[in-house]
């Protein structure tokens, strides 16, 4: 499957929608996006994107670097979708919840 799209700019749903599924967004300048398909038409199509070093290897091993924020960098790196990120605050979430029962007991359904 695809994980990366690399070009000189996204639409704001398209972008923001690639993060939701796990696609990597990258936003290269028009020179080195050109080089890229330059190359590709070579035959060597292998182009490596790396999200930790937040960089692109050409085929012919130029590297280019890209802009990403760090908290969906984080988020990706680690598989979370939305569900996995609030998960990692379960144990604040859980202790608000108890704080809120002791002193709110009229809002406990039971």
């Amino acid at each position: 499957g695809i994980r990366s799209v690399i070009s000189t700019s996204f639409a704001d749903i398209f972008y923001n929608n690639c993060f939701q599924n796990g696609l990597l967004p990258v936003v290269l300048n028009g020179h080195e996006v050109q080089q890229l398909m330059d190359e590709a038409r070579g035959g060597n199509h292998v182009v490596s994107v790396d999200l930790e070093s937040q960089t692109v290897t050409s085929p012919s091993g130029a590297v280019f670097t890209f802009e990403i924020d760090q908290q969906r960098k984080h988020k990706m790196l680690n598989g979370l979708d939305a569900i996995g990120e609030t998960l990692q605050s379960a144990g604040a979430i859980d202790t608000y919840e108890m704080k809120r029962a002791l002193a709110q007991p009229w809002l406990e359904g039971g």
